[in-house]
């Protein structure tokens, strides 16, 4: 899957949300300033040629929605974020989490309860 850049990382979090919509449910979405249209035509464009959107026509209206899902993407975006930032080691990650010290107490004891239950002590 190819990366895409921020601003169409927003358009996809709003066709998600939206489900389906032309070009100025879009940009209804967009927060102030809003760009232009153009703007915004050509980066739907650019996403359904990256196989993140697709179409539907009617007449020279042209609906858009998601092609892949926010879980399709999120999966994509973690296993290339594992891949080139940690390794592939998801040791790597909890290590960096832990250094950061991004993690409170009790969502430590969290996250080891939810390991233990899907990797149970054999007796």
């Amino acid at each position: 899957m190819q990366p895409i850049s921020h601003s169409e990382e927003n358009i996809m979090r709003i066709l998600w949300q939206l489900k389906e919509g032309v070009v100025h449910d879009i940009i209804e979405k967009l927060p102030e300033p809003k760009p232009p249209y153009t703007t915004v035509s050509s980066i739907v464009r650019l996403l359904e040629k990256k196989g993140f959107v697709d179409h539907k026509a009617y007449g020279k209206t042209h609906v858009y929605f998601p092609a892949i899902s926010r879980e399709q993407f999120a999966r994509n975006s973690f296993s290339d974020l594992m891949k080139h930032y940690f390794q592939g080691s998801p040791k790597n990650v909890v290590s960096f989490i832990m250094e950061e010290k991004a993690l409170k107490p009790e969502e430590v004891s969290e996250l080891k309860q939810l390991i233990d239950s899907y990797y149970p002590e054999k007796p």
